[in-house]
């Protein structure tokens, strides 16, 4: 059966997939935005619904002072034995205050609560937990031995203490790309495997495996090379680039899958949706996964879906009429932990905004928004026509603070105007304005195709383009900081109050040209 890649759009990296039953659970990294670990459930791994999160207390997400790309990385969902474990890393902890960051937590229903955080006393990223047939549970991740050895080290685990239980041993520095992270292990007639993302999360990723008779090691690479891979020259040209970080599982027919982070490149070299989620098959052939294709995502794929039956058109489309809600949908997030009394349901959602502006480092903007999951999209919000003075509220495509265009509303010496203000480095500017008369509501867009992004305002009299800001703005690569995350299409306010009545989001696939590169 034909499926659309990704199968989760937009800025959703480093999937981790188990199953439950014919339940399929997948969980991504979230950095610095809040809740954190969504989670997703399917039973034909195409249409994937939203269960919540698995991060969403302060209590076990601490982001206050996070960096950009920052935050959580990797995490790792597993069942076994009627519990869920989710393991994974918070930087903002390791870094920030030289602390452990590596922490698991647990539930029996996906849904949560999960529960707070075991911390475990390990070093590095990108942890993984392994269940072996006599039920003991094995760490892996990125890190040290306690001797100064760096690679993949492995442990015995106390899954709801975070006790170490054996050693620490090194069982692998990778099949020889650079920086390997992101382990997995799986065990298979007999073979233990362990697969790695190599490579570097960029342009040069892929995703090696190797085996072995025990579990640490040593550990012989599969001798066909990379398993996934858009590096060399069968992928250079792929529409679907730097793929790796992935996870494999089974389904209740027997057929094996691979998921895995890409990216849509908008040109050959820099992409701004964020790193996205893939699907592939995979076979088994001489004791080694093959993915189909040989080796290479696609946009539109061929599988044996589990359940093909159930499988209906993906939207991304999202209606939201905030006068009638008390709570947003799942799709929302915010930026580091956000003071929820800024966020109240009242005709509306009115924001409060504060000094901590969008283009404010580290700091906790009143800001909600959603991933752009598509190149073509159309973003719209109502907002309230009782600005006060000296405030500015609008929406905003979204990179980081130092990347972002807004289009607002904001009342200057009791007179309102609509305004293109554009952020990009340390240059922040109001690119176009115009003054508006008084009005209930005031109605503003953002349109996007491959290339740029087009924003607009609507006074009671049609939509009057402000201006244009180009997508290549957004993207990881133009940043100074190579970012991990992606682009946001976000309501949000500065210095005063502002009530939004209704945001709209909606998006259109679109088939990508079947070489990227000449």
């Amino acid at each position: 059966m034909q499926f659309r890649n990704p199968i989760v759009p937009g800025y959703n990296p480093d999937p981790s997939i188990t199953r439950a039953g014919d339940t399929f659970y997948l969980v991504n990294s979230s950095f610095e935005f809040f809740p954190g670990v969504p989670l997703r459930q399917s039973k034909n791994l195409v249409n994937w619904t939203f269960t919540g999160y698995v991060l969403d207390r302060e209590s076990q997400l601490p982001l206050t002072g996070c960096n950009p790309s920052g935050g959580i990385f990797a995490p790792t969902i597993r069942y076994h034995d009627g519990m869920f474990y989710m393991i994974t890393t918070n930087v903002n902890r390791m870094f920030g205050k030289g602390e452990p960051g590596n922490f698991i937590v647990h539930a029996k229903d996906p849904a949560g609560p999960w529960s707070e955080p075991v911390w475990i006393n390990q070093i590095g990223i990108d942890p993984s937990i392994f269940f072996d047939d006599d039920g003991s549970c094995w760490y892996t991740g990125t890190g040290d031995d306690g001797d100064g050895h760096q690679g993949i080290v492995c442990f015995k685990l106390d899954p709801m203490t975070g006790e170490i239980l054996s050693d620490k041993k090194i069982i692998s520095k990778g099949s020889g790309g650079k920086c390997p992270e992101g382990p997995h292990m799986y065990k298979k007639d007999g073979w233990y495997y362990l697969m790695l993302a190599e490579g570097g999360t960029e342009f040069g990723h892929m995703e090696t495996i190797g085996r072995s008779k025990t579990i640490d090691g040593p550990y012989t690479f599969c001798p066909n090379g990379p398993i996934l891979t858009a590096r060399n020259e069968n992928g250079n040209g792929s529409p679907i680039q730097c793929t790796g970080h992935a996870d494999i599982v089974d389904d209740e027919n027997g057929n094996w899958w691979i998921v895995s982070l890409g990216t849509r490149p908008i040109g050959p070299m820099a992409h701004h949706l964020g790193r996205e989620t893939f699907l592939a098959q995979l076979e088994w052939v001489d004791g080694w996964p093959v993915v189909r294709n040989g080796g290479l995502m696609q946009l539109e794929a061929e599988g044996d879906l589990p359940q093909a039956e159930t499988v209906q058109p993906v939207s991304d489309d999202l209606h939201c009429d905030l006068t009638k809600m008390d709570k947003l949908p799942f799709e929302f997030n915010y930026l580091r932990n956000p003071v929820f009394e800024n966020y109240q349901f009242d005709g509306g959602l009115v924001l409060n905004g504060t000094s901590q502006r969008l283009s404010t480092p580290n700091t906790t903007p009143t800001f909600t928004g959603v991933r752009q999951t598509q190149f073509i999209s159309c973003t719209t919000a109502v907002l309230a026509g009782d600005i006060p003075e000296g405030c500015s509220a609008g929406i905003t495509a979204y990179g980081i603070h130092t990347h972002h265009y807004d289009v607002l509303i904001t009342r200057r010496y009791g007179k309102l105007y609509a305004q293109l203000r554009k952020h990009l480095y340390d240059m922040e500017m109001v690119a176009s304005e115009i003054p508006l008369p008084k009005a209930d509501t005031f109605s503003l867009r953002i349109t996007s195709n491959r290339n740029e992004y087009t924003f607009s305002v609507d006074y009671g009299e049609g939509y009057v383009i402000l201006g244009h800001g180009l997508t290549i703005g957004l993207a990881t690569e133009v940043t100074e900081l190579m970012t991990f995350t992606g682009a946001y299409l976000a309501m949000f306010a500065e210095n005063g109050k502002a009530r939004f009545t209704s945001f709209d989001y909606e998006a259109e696939w679109e088939p990508a040209p079947k070489r990227m590169r000449p």
